[in-house]
């Protein structure tokens, strides 16, 4: 077995490269929207299986839809954030709760970083292979499986994306 990691994919990947450029023609809300809706219907519930009681990542979710609206501060949904990343520190023992909280907290972060987008696609790869097949595959078990869920992810956003979007995020993937 490979070495287990906390996140699927690199940012050269033809998969990830094709990804990335989507969501570069796209405004931060329509970003922010799809990260969350998206991590919300397939990270959110692997996280809640480990965890039922811990409701830091639904909270995260509520309050980024809470922001939109006008309805908390930046600085509270950041500190919500924090929860989120305290709730995958706590995790360490569980990779498998610990991506999909890290999935969770990228989307929800993407609102105010974009880039943020990306993170989400790794470790929400990383979320659903590792609940998908367990912890003792091969990469290339692994790789096939963040390979197919970011087609997914890309299919996801081609369904919400502005078409000729005017303000576009200006995004540094900095990778």
């Amino acid at each position: 077995m490979a070495k287990l990691r906390k996140m699927l994919g690199s940012a050269d990947s033809p998969y990830i490269v094709s990804l990335m450029r989507l969501i570069e023609t796209q405004s931060k809300e329509t970003i922010a929207n799809w990260c969350v809706a998206y991590a919300k219907n397939y990270f959110l519930d692997i996280y809640e299986k480990n965890y039922p009681e811990d409701l830091r990542l639904k909270e995260s979710v509520d309050s980024f839809y809470a922001y939109l609206a006008k309805e908390i501060t930046l600085a509270e949904l950041k500190k919500i954030v924090a929860n989120v990343n305290e709730a995958a520190k706590e995790a360490e023992d569980n990779p498998v709760a610990q991506a999909a909280a890290r999935a969770v907290g990228q989307a929800v972060a993407s609102i105010y970083t974009p880039t943020h987008s990306l993170g989400m696609a790794f470790y929400g790869a990383a979320a659903i292979a590792y609940d998908r097949v367990g912890l003792e595959e091969s990469a290339e078990i692994y790789d096939q499986i963040a390979q197919e869920e970011c087609a997914k992810m890309e299919e996801a956003l081609k369904n919400v994306a502005v078409l000729d979007e005017k303000k576009p995020a200006k995004i540094n993937w900095n990778c």
